[in-house]
């Protein structure tokens, strides 16, 4: 299908100011988008109220308005290019985030496009309505067959009341249109809810919330789905919640592709994803679908759907080489999945599924230590202000390699100087002994503590989880506490028993190099820092513990395939592992 000329001059709203809940993903989405669009020959005007961005640079658009992002400012936007040669012609409202969504669906409602003659591509009006809008897209999901948690939709607290009469308590509150999360939350008693209910009302733009029964424990899947106008629909990439349910999706580890869904499991999810993204309509560019399965009972639910570039687009993008934004923009101007050219493999089209074989870990980043009075419980309203991602051939290699980028002074998940439990076992400095890790010494953390640490949601849980494989405890109790799948908890306690056969094979004191030398075999599954062996062993010389690595790993070059190595990748953006783990140029 050919691209459209009858339109020349297409609107853009960024995403505004980094807050938390919106950070730089969506400045990425819209820089790809504008740079999309700008190859296709059409003239880009874009709106973003924050110059600090790389969508502002410039040489991204042709015309760009640092204004703040309102309904207001957009009209006058259009109202000034309408007296130039060249007129918007369309909005493309689903690349600025929640934000940029919600200041179309505003400036539509005004008339305004009408007005001036504006289409707006991408997703329509009444797509948005259809996603963004809690009843609506709920009954969509049960016209498909699908299931949805029980709820009820409440416009004021009296109406709030009722509903919970008949979902009852334990309940999840969910504003419409709303970004993060924000306003939201799990209520647990009488009280928890009127507060929460009352806020989800004040913060939500059409005054709506949507109660309904707790899912919390449940795994969490994310699937990014594309359509084109010849209905055409693609899985880009399929994304697991370390975290169960209740934990926001922004401030929980994810891993791509998922690692515990059976291929049934998938096939369900694929089909209902694909079926939902058809009835509500969207017919040009990404969405953002999130489910939720029972480990007990295998029950699959239909939480939410994001009819824009979210994100999650982001993060899938990067893990698997398919840029979600650029495409979304192309199709959004007439183009098809089959006329889109695969840019890393230049052999397939867009309307080929990325397959990957590799790992990819993404970790967010709080900063509670700035906010004193904050409450560090990690619930469905996003608090994460970051987040780094990281590459690996397993999920372990990928955990380490996140953890040594969050900057927060730690090699990994163990071995490290900053870690408590390494303080508190190191004998005293005047102690000779080489690796300073006693066994009889007692673990700190009382049993009480380490249980409310595990079952609360908080930034340091992992390192929590890692405590407790220390003390012994198994899978199955961690899992009882935390909701975390098996599957995961019991790579963490793979890496703790690896360190414990490093701890006491330093104590046989081996010669350096061959001590090194064994790690580094290992290391290859493990993916152990340079820091996390010279804390093992803190008396080697720094050369002799760099050398005797470098015998053993070498430099290694790995790449976002899209198509898990059954096609040659010609494009230049292979990223380089050196010879400690560490990655170069992500």
């Amino acid at each position: 299908m050919p691209r459209r000329d009858d339109l020349h001059t297409i609107l853009i709203i960024g995403s505004g100011p980094i807050i938390i809940g919106q950070g730089c993903e969506f400045d990425y989405s819209g820089t790809q988008a504008c740079k999309a669009l700008r190859e296709e020959g059409y003239r880009v005007v874009l709106i973003n109220s924050n110059p600090a961005t790389i969508m502002t640079d410039p040489e991204v658009a042709d015309r760009t308005y640092i204004e703040p992002i309102t309904p207001e400012a957009v009209e006058k936007i259009i109202e000034a290019e309408s007296k130039g040669p060249y007129p918007i012609d369309a909005l493309l409202p689903t690349l600025g985030g929640q934000t940029g969504l919600n200041t179309a669906v505003a400036v539509c409602d005004s008339g305004v496009l009408e007005k001036f003659g504006v289409e707006m591509i991408g997703a329509t009006r009444d797509v948005i309505n259809r996603a963004e809008d809690r009843f609506a897209f709920k009954q969509i999901c049960l016209g498909c067959g699908l299931d949805v948690p029980r709820s009820g939709i409440a416009h004021t607290m009296d109406e709030a009341r009722k509903v919970l009469a008949e979902v009852r308590l334990p309940v999840c509150i969910r504003p419409a249109y709303t970004l993060g999360g924000t306003g939201g939350g799990f209520a647990f008693n009488i009280q928890e809810f009127e507060v929460i209910a009352a806020r989800g009302l004040e913060y939500s733009p059409v005054s709506e919330i949507l109660i309904e029964e707790s899912v919390l424990g449940w795994k969490e899947y994310e699937l990014e789905v594309m359509r084109d106008k010849a209905d055409n629909v693609v899985i880009v990439c399929t994304i697991e919640n370390f975290d169960a349910m209740g934990v926001h999706t922004g401030d929980s580890i994810t891993v791509a592709p998922s690692q515990t869904l059976t291929d049934k499991e998938y096939q369900l999810m694929r089909d209902a994803a694909i079926a939902i993204i058809r009835a509500v309509g969207v017919e040009t560019g990404g969405s953002n679908i999130q489910f939720a399965v029972d480990p007990v009972s295998g029950r699959m639910i239909v939480v939410e759907m994001n009819p824009r570039v979210s994100r999650s687009s982001a993060l899938a993008s990067k893990a698997t080489g398919f840029p979600i934004a650029k495409i979304a923009a192309k199709l959004a101007v007439g183009y098809t999945l089959d006329e889109i050219p695969n840019d890393i493999t230049r052999e397939t089209p867009a309307c080929f599924e990325p397959t990957i074989d590799y790992c990819v870990v993404k970790i967010p980043r709080w900063t509670f230590e700035k906010f004193p009075d904050a409450d560090e419980t990690l619930t469905t309203q996003m608090k994460s202000v970051g987040e780094a991602m990281s590459i690996g051939r397993t999920f372990k290699e990928a955990l380490q390699k996140g953890i040594r980028s969050m900057e927060v002074k730690r090699y990994g998940l163990g071995l490290d100087s900053n870690d408590k439990w390494l303080k508190s076992v190191r004998k005293p400095a005047k102690d000779e002994a080489k690796n300073a890790i006693p066994d009889d010494t007692p673990f700190p953390i009382e049993e009480s503590k380490l249980c409310r640490k595990l079952s609360v949601p908080s930034q340091g849980r992992l390192y929590y989880i890692r405590y407790a494989f220390k003390m012994g405890w198994t899978v199955e109790r961690i899992f009882d506490l935390t909701k975390i799948d098996p599957w995961f908890l019991t790579h963490i306690k793979e890496l703790v028993e690896f360190e414990n056969e490093l701890v006491a094979a330093a104590e046989d004191t081996p010669p350096a190099s061959e001590f090194i030398r064994a790690i580094a075999r290992r290391e290859r599954a493990y993916r152990l820092d340079l820091g996390q062996a010279t804390e093992l062993v803190n008396t080697l010389e720094k050369g002799e513990v760099d050398s005797a690595y470098e015998l053993t790993t070498g430099g290694v070059s790995t790449s976002d395939m899209s198509a898990a190595a059954s096609l040659d990748a010609l494009d230049l953006s292979s990223k380089n592992i050196n010879k400690y783990g560490h990655l170069i140029g992500l």
